[in-house]
């Protein structure tokens, strides 16, 4: 109920042809999108194909009506090549990528000596586990995500003027977490508006949720068994 009403504050702000359905064709967002045409079924949906998708997630895309299909300029190979790998977080990548390239605030985030210190606290970036990465005969990047799937987003919601809804849930990272808490679900002050009114769901939710209401979802995903016969 609470999504739904995050929902409707989305679309009361910005109209139902003002935004639209961030759709990956996983389980988070076959969850919302049923939520959001629940109420509003003309909401358009979109779908940034990168490559990287396994093809069975390709093809169950391309069940749903009212599905705009987007393509990155570069391919993986391309922004790996160029920018790095991204490891372990698009956070990490960031800050390791940084300090191997001699970015002054990331060498301090990497001190592996243990010196940099914020808000009196040693930065959890300074660990040796990370010395290997740091050393590495290939530089780390976070652009992978940035370049071949925000990019495209944010050029259509820009030259169409639609606001995103997006599934992402606060469990999923530090950076998700943190951003729920300082802006709730729907950010409407933000440089890229966006909405996640699946912020506070849990895996064990949306799991439930496709069981409860019967959805389909793609086939890597396999069975959804209840434990205990629940």
């Amino acid at each position: 109920a609470l999504t739904k009403q995050r929902i409707r504050e989305w679309v009361t702000e910005f109209s139902s042809q003002g935004v639209y359905v961030s759709f990956s064709g996983g389980k988070d967002s076959t969850v919302l999108l049923h939520l959001v045409r629940s109420i509003y079924p003309d909401v358009e949906a979109v779908f940034v194909n990168t490559g990287l998708e396994f093809p069975d997630i390709q093809r169950f895309v391309k069940t749903f009506d009212n599905v705009r299909i987007l393509y990155p300029e570069k391919t993986f190979i391309q922004v790996i090549c160029e920018y790095g790998y991204p490891v372990l977080s698009k956070r990490l990548s960031r800050i390791i990528g940084d300090a191997q390239k001699g970015v002054k605030y990331a060498l301090d985030y990497v001190n592996l000596e243990g010196s940099c210190v914020k808000d009196n606290k040693i930065s959890k970036y300074n660990a040796n586990k990370y010395k290997e990465l740091l050393n590495a005969d290939f530089y780390l990047s976070n652009k992978c995500c940035d370049i071949m799937k925000k990019t495209p987003a944010h050029n259509f919601s820009r030259n169409f003027d639609k606001k995103a809804i997006t599934a992402q849930m606060a469990q999923e990272s530090t950076q998700r977490t943190d951003n729920w808490i300082r802006f709730g679900c729907n950010m409407f002050d933000a440089k890229y508006p966006i909405s996640n009114p699946m912020s506070f769901w849990t895996e064990q939710d949306v799991l439930y949720y496709i069981k409860e209401e019967n959805l389909p979802i793609a086939s890597v995903y396999g069975d959804i068994v209840p434990v205990g016969g629940q």
